[in-house]
């Protein structure tokens, strides 16, 4: 068998009913909307709206966020596609090898660390960062996390004080610990988590869009879409601002806030009725968020200007907003500061649970060793995957800056979408008998756009990402020819 051996449907199929081995179903469609939504509204919507207003387009961030939600909405029909068709973990990766064979595939899965793994060490270095924030705000800077305890030994302060090296983020660590536990303890009860998180800042969410628009101010919208110009940001990086390249730009920023929609589809063999779910799940979830991020961002830039934007608010500029702008909901800014921390824990919560399913598909193929694809006996969750990943991620967050990642996510992940809906079009092609719960509408012309969507934002993404990847496939393929491909149970 060669490198672009594809994996049989039917063998693929029949790996969803191994008795012991197998993992459990309990995911309803309500459970995988909850899951879509609580990996999705995060950093993304709390932190990367006001950058991409700030740097990139002004009020006219809000056409970004349509255009990055029409490049997910073609490659989440794709994957809902799939998800009805191929109802096993894995997501990108299991779709790949049934399509494009064992080498595209194990690209794919090596591709999908960066979104999951090193998208969950960021978020919970994110996290630490936040909680030190609310530490100060309710109980005054005494109380924060001292800087050698919240940083990586790479990172370093000068204040009043003194002098301050990072030694270990230790929040960041006892975050992913947390959640990996929880992970391990069961697919349910970690669904039941994640749902109470979704519910608790989706309210907030929806609070400040309600209460917010009645402080719009019109000349904050005036012009909505500003004249093309460039702007330089304080890191010395030159931004098109305005226009149609400013819009463009604000796609690819904000297109961060869409990543965690095809987690779901890494659960398709623990939901109950996959092939009716799975589409409910990935298109559900995105459209929910996709609503509240336009009226979201409507409402902030509204609220602030983008001057703010670049100098008083940064990261925390929603909470910054609220308090300058919005007499008398000073509380509603501590909330927003919750709900980032709620926000984070549950993309945390979902990447960690992402990262393991795709290694336990990769494992039962051979691919990885077997360690990844082992259940345990009670819980029915490949525990020990979990706890490989809990100490790689938790390392990384404990040890390595958070802005060390950059855009490394958004690329991996746009890079995932782009094979999926290459993988589509090809089994329409070459296996159109085969049921589909869900079918893709409009193929090629959908998936083509998908392609087309995606590669744009790629390609905004400036060629140091495209770089970075690079390196990051040629170490995969070292992996890959130096163990998986001999230790393949399709090759052998």
């Amino acid at each position: 068998m060669g490198i672009f051996s594809k994996k049989p449907l039917e063998q693929l199929i029949s790996h969803s009913s191994e008795g012991e081995k197998t993992l459990k179903r309990t995911l309803t469609a309500g459970n995988l909307v909850a899951l879509g939504i609580g990996a999705i509204i995060g950093a993304g919507l709390f932190v990367r709206t006001a950058a991409a207003a700030a740097n990139n387009a002004g009020p006219s961030v809000t056409i970004g966020f349509i255009i990055a939600a029409v490049g997910c909405a073609f490659a989440g029909l794709c994957y809902a596609e799939f998800a009805s068709m191929i109802p096993i973990a894995g997501s990108a990766y299991t779709y790949s090898y049934a399509t494009m064979g064992e080498l595209v595939a194990w690209i794919i899965g090596w591709d999908l660390v960066l979104e999951y793994a090193v998208g969950a060490a960021t978020v919970g270095i994110a996290w630490s960062e936040y909680l030190n924030k609310l530490l100060e705000t309710m109980f005054g800077t005494a109380y924060r996390i001292p800087y050698e305890w919240s940083h990586s030994p790479f990172e370093s302060i000068k204040d009043m004080s003194g002098a301050h090296h990072g030694i270990m983020n230790l929040p960041a660590l006892f975050i992913i610990f947390l959640l990996t536990m929880l992970l391990i303890r069961g697919t349910k009860e970690s669904a039941f988590v994640n749902g109470l998180i979704v519910i608790t800042k989706v309210t907030i969410v929806i609070l400040f869009i309600v209460l917010g628009w009645h402080f719009i101010n019109p000349v904050n919208h005036t012009p909505y879409i500003p004249e093309a110009t460039t702007y330089t940001d304080s890191q010395g990086v030159t931004h098109n601002f305005g226009g149609i390249w400013g819009i463009l730009g604000a796609a690819g920023v904000v297109f961060f806030a869409f990543i965690g929609f095809d987690a779901v589809s890494t659960a398709a063999q623990e939901a109950k009725n996959p092939k009716k779910d799975m589409p409910i799940g990935i298109l559900g979830s995105l459209v929910v968020c996709t609503v509240l991020y336009i009226l979201f961002a409507h409402v902030l830039t509204g609220v602030g200007s983008v001057n703010d934007f670049r100098t008083q608010g940064k990261e925390a500029s929603v909470a910054y907003a609220i308090k300058t702008y919005m007499a008398g909901y000073g509380w509603l800014a501590d909330f927003v500061t919750v709900a980032i921390l709620f926000g984070f824990s549950s993309v945390i919560l979902v990447m960690l649970m992402g990262q393991s399913r795709v290694f336990y598909s990769m494992s039962c193929d051979g691919l990885v060793p077997k360690i990844f694809s082992q259940v345990h006996s009670r819980y029915h969750t490949p525990y020990k995957s979990n706890l490989i990943f809990l100490m790689l991620v938790g390392i990384f967050a404990a040890f390595i800056p958070g802005d060390i990642v950059g855009d490394m996510t958004s690329i991996g992940t746009l890079f995932a979408f782009i094979l999926v809906c290459a993988g589509v079009w090809i089994m329409r092609v070459k296996n159109p008998e085969i049921p589909r719960q869900f079918k893709t509408p409009l193929v090629p012309i959908v998936p083509i756009l998908g392609i087309v969507v995606c590669g744009a934002m790629i390609a905004g993404l400036g060629w140091t990402n495209w770089l970075r990847l690079g390196v990051w496939l040629v170490i995969g393929l070292i992996i890959y020819f130096g163990y998986s491909r001999k230790h393949s149970k399709l090759g052998t």
